[in-house]
């Protein structure tokens, strides 16, 4: 969307200094609840629209917006907004642009919270909510007819299939529907779903770009008119704003995204070698670059699946390294095992819905060195015949 600084790469975008107050290279931590005016013209100003100065800060923060900057910035879009977390910036995104009615088209295999928001807020909200496979979006030219928003990942969550996004985007505005896609596993740095014709994006901030485990937090990026409806209606109304130390974590996670993201793919890339020589690994989900239109590389969070002859749960209590858990993306390597997300209590969740097999399990490749990382994992397998 913006043509502004495309001559450069990402990495020299990312480390651009600030150029604040007294020549700092970091945006200073404006820890203020609201902002006070000199004049009775100046306040009258600002409410009238008039001008932007901030004013409060559950819709608008020095620290934030530097935040927001940098992210449109690295998503090649024109505005960002910030929120607390990845599950506010999905649904205070999917409440400004929906209405009881209306119908989303949603990707199978969705991050499991964004399927519990459809399934259980935007359905009794009055809401159609329909799933469908990656290859309907790609091949049916049908599909988003009558759809008001098609909700997408790429790939999707879990089970790692990418998707043709020029396609669907091609798709999507032939029917007039608005494409929303979560670009947390690519980051701006592997996949600009933007400039592939996508409306608009949302990140949970929490995983690659923060990347230390120490901020949960979302942010959408998208066009002036679609981010201005988000700030207009469901920022200030539902609440759910970033706070300026989160938004200063965040700014120095983008610092060294592109850094961390090469290491995390070239210990992917190991990973993936190696684990498809295995023969107790049956299969293998981790899409690499140039498996799609746009996709440039490959992120450290994938899936594979084992056969009868290894014990999952001795599998995992061998591991010293990999520490069980879930999110992603931080410095850490984490596993998920599928057959603990599968026995969660409560409600049905998406990996039992759309048929995630037991024998999966998930892996986030930290920062780790990769020797150590293979090493501690071979070890683990020579301990865990079932």
């Amino acid at each position: 969307m913006t043509s502004e600084f495309e001559s450069q790469e990402i990495s020299t975008l990312l480390a651009a200094a600030f150029g604040g107050a007294h020549g700092s290279v970091t945006p200073p931590i404006v820890q203020s609840s609201l902002f006070t005016f000199d004049s009775y013209q100046a306040f009258e100003d600002r409410m009238a629209g008039r001008s932007d100065t901030a004013i409060y800060t559950r819709v608008q923060n020095p620290t934030v917006a530097a935040f927001e900057a940098l992210m449109a910035t690295a998503e090649r879009g024109e505005a960002a907004v910030g929120f607390a977390s990845g599950m506010a910036a999905i649904s205070s995104t999917i409440f400004a642009l929906v209405k009881p009615g209306d119908h989303i088209a949603c990707v199978e295999h969705t991050y499991p919270d964004a399927y519990r928001l459809f399934e259980r807020l935007l359905k009794p909200f009055g809401v159609e909510v329909s799933y469908h496979p990656i290859a309907a979006f790609e091949n049916d030219p049908d599909l988003l007819k009558g759809v008001t928003l098609a909700y997408l990942e790429s790939p999707n969550s879990v089970v790692f299939q990418p998707m043709n996004l020029p396609k669907v985007a091609e798709h999507a505005r032939r029917h007039g529907a608005l494409t929303v896609i979560d670009n947390s596993w690519a980051t701006p740095i592997f996949q600009n779903p933007l400039t592939l014709g996508i409306d608009i994006v949302v990140h949970s901030a929490s995983k690659f770009i923060s990347g230390h485990s120490d901020t949960v937090a979302g942010v959408v990026v998208s066009s002036h008119e679609l981010i201005d409806q988000i700030r207009d209606l469901t920022l200030p109304l539902l609440g759910a704003k970033l706070a300026p130390f989160e938004a200063f974590l965040l700014t120095r996670g983008l610092r060294t995204l592109d850094a961390r993201m090469q290491q995390h793919q070239a210990t992917a890339n190991t990973f993936v070698d190696r684990l498809s020589n295995l023969p107790c690994v049956t299969r293998v989900h981790s899409p690499g670059a140039n498996s799609v239109p746009g996709l440039r590389g490959r992120s450290g969070l994938m899936s594979f699946e084992l056969d009868d002859s290894i014990d999952i749960p001795r599998l995992s209590d061998a591991l010293s390294l990999f520490r069980l858990g879930v999110s992603w993306g931080g410095f850490e390597s984490l596993i998920l095992p599928a057959r603990v997300a599968l026995a969660q209590a409560g409600e049905e969740n998406s990996m039992q819905r759309f048929g995630v097999s037991p024998s999966l399990m998930r892996i986030s490749l930290g920062l780790e060195n990769v020797d150590d990382l293979w090493a501690d994992f071979e070890s683990a397998l020579s301990k865990s015949a079932a």
